[in-house]
């Protein structure tokens, strides 16, 4: 196997791999959104110092998650146009 064709194989176990980790960030982030929205409620529930910085902490992680799946979307599209562009290559030698 050429080293061309090597390295698709292994972009295409990366990118599969990114997936999964999107997967996996996904329901970590649906998770981390429930808890936000129960302690938000509590908060504007009780009014309560301690409830409102909750709140706040559970809304940076929400956010934090964001952040992370966003930053894997663009890690596998990077991925996803390096093993587009050897495909191409590959298709042009044959």
């Amino acid at each position: 196997m050429r080293r061309l064709e090597k390295r698709i194989f292994t972009l295409n176990d990366e990118i599969a791999a990114m997936r999964r980790d999107e997967r996996l960030a996904a329901e970590e982030l649906i998770f981390h959104q429930h808890l936000h929205d129960d302690a938000f409620r509590d908060a504007v529930a009780s009014d309560h110092p301690m409830d409102r910085a909750d709140a706040r902490e559970t809304g940076a992680d929400v956010a934090r998650f964001e952040r992370h799946l966003e930053e894997l979307a663009r890690q596998r599209a990077k991925l996803e146009a390096e093993r587009d562009r050897l495909l191409a290559r590959l298709d042009r030698q044959l």
